[in-house]
C-alpha cells in the first residue's frame, strides 16, 4: 500500500495488518480516528477531508456505543442463556449510559481501576461490571480496535461469599413482608427458599408448572430441567394464593413481573431490615444456600441436595456441607472433652 503524503496519519501495523489513523495531538492529549484501509478510495478522501476541516459530526466510530451495539449482535452474546443475556445488558447499558460517545480504544486498565473503585461498596457488583468490561474488550480486539484487554487480570474484589440467611433473619423478613402485605417480596422468598432456584428462575414459574406437588423447573442460567417436590409448607403457601395470571408472579394475564422488579420487591425487605448493604449484607442468592442448608441438615446426601438445586456441578454443595459437618464435628468433638 502506497502510504499518501497527507498530514496527520498514523499507520499502524497489527497483527499483519496494517491501518490507518487521523491523528491529533493537543497539548499532548492525543486523538486517533480510524480512517478506511484504501486511501485511493472516495470514502477515505471524504472522511479524511471532513476531520481535517472539522465538518465531520461524529468522527469516531470506535465508541462503545458501536461497541455494544455489535456484541449484542453477535453469536457470543446471542448464544448465552436469556438470565445471562439480561444480565450483561444490565452492565452494557449503564457502561453505554455513561460512556457511549467516548472512544473506547482509549480505555486504559487504570480507567478499569477507577470503575471497579466506585462499586467497590458492592463487591459482587464491582466484580461483574469489571467481567462485563473484560468480555467487551476482548471482543473489540476481536474486531481489531485494540490490541489486547486492558481489562485481564485485575484482581477481584473480595467481600465475603454468599451466604445462607441465619434463622434470625428468615424470620424477619417474613415477619416484614406479613405486616406490610408485601405479597410479591413474600411470594419470591417462599419460591427460592421452597425450591432452591435463583429469583430469575423463580420469575418465570407459570401456575401449570405446578402439578400441586412438583415444580417443573428450566434453569435459565445452565438450562438444566428440573422438577422439583414442593415442600409441604410451600404447597400450602401456592395453595392459598390468588391465581391473577399465567405466571405464580403476574405481571398482568400472560406475562410475569421483571426480575428487576422482583428485585426491588426484594430490597426494599432488605433495606428495612439493615441487611442491604455493609457487614450485614444479606443478598437473596443466600436463599438458595439456606435451601441447600436446610436440606443437609435433614440429613440429605450431597446428591439429594443437588436434585433440588440443580447445581451442575457437587462443588458447591459439598461446600456449604462441609460447613455444616465442621461446626456438628466441633460440637461432638467438645462435648467428648467435658465427659
Amino acid at each position: 500500500m502506497k502510504k499518501p503524503d497527507l498530514p496527520y496519519l498514523e499507520f499502524k501495523t497489527i497483527k499483519g495488518r496494517q491501518y490507518i489513523y487521523f491523528r491529533l495531538d493537543r497539548g499532548g492529549k492525543v486523538t486517533r480516528v480510524r480512517l478506511p484501509n484504501n486511501p485511493d478510495s472516495e470514502e477515505f478522501a471524504r472522511e479524511y477531508w471532513a476531520i481535517r476541516s472539522g465538518r465531520s459530526k461524529r468522527m469516531c466510530k470506535t465508541t462503545w456505543n458501536d461497541l455494544i451495539v455489535a456484541y449484542y449482535q453477535s453469536p457470543a452474546f446471542r448464544s448465552k442463556a436469556n438470565g445471562t443475556r439480561q444480565n450483561y445488558r444490565r452492565h452494557c447499558e449503564a457502561i453505554r449510559e455513561k460512556n457511549g460517545d467516548k472512544d473506547m480504544t482509549r480505555f486504559r486498565r487504570k480507567d478499569a481501576i477507577k470503575v471497579q473503585q466506585a462499586l467497590q461498596a458492592n463487591w459482587s457488583k464491582a466484580n461483574e461490571r469489571l467481567a462485563v468490561l473484560s468480555i467487551l474488550c476482548k471482543f473489540a480486539v476481536d474486531l481489531e480496535w485494540i490490541d489486547r484487554n486492558p481489562v485481564v487480570d485485575i484482581t477481584k474484589l473480595t467481600g465475603g461469599e454468599y451466604e445462607p440467611w441465619p434463622e434470625d433473619k428468615l424470620a424477619a423478613y417474613e415477619r416484614y413482608c406479613d405486616q406490610n402485605a408485601l405479597t410479591t417480596a413474600r411470594t419470591i422468598y417462599e419460591l427460592c427458599v421452597g425450591t432452591g432456584q435463583r429469583i430469575g428462575d423463580c420469575v418465570g414459574m407459570e401456575w401449570s408448572d405446578f402439578d400441586g406437588e412438583y415444580m417443573d423447573v428450566v434453569q435459565d442460567k445452565t438450562g438444566t430441567k428440573l422438577s422439583i417436590y414442593c415442600p409441604e409448607r410451600l404447597r400450602i403457601y401456592l395453595n392459598s394464593l390468588p391465581k391473577t395470571g399465567r405466571h405464580i408472579l403476574a405481571k398482568n394475564l400472560t406475562q410475569h413481573i421483571a426480575k428487576r422488579a422482583a428485585q426491588r420487591s426484594v430490597e426494599e425487605v432488605r433495606r428495612a431490615l439493615g441487611i442491604m448493604d455493609g457487614s450485614e449484607r444479606l443478598v437473596p442468592h443466600g436463599w438458595r444456600y439456606t435451601a441447600a442448608v436446610q436440606l443437609s441438615d435433614a440429613g440429605c446426601s450431597d446428591d439429594e441436595v443437588q436434585a433440588v438445586t440443580g447445581h451442575k456441578t457437587m462443588e458447591m454443595v459439598r461446600k456449604y456441607r462441609a460447613k455444616r459437618d465442621q461446626r456438628a464435628a466441633s460440637k461432638r468433638a467438645q462435648e467428648k472433652r467435658s465427659r
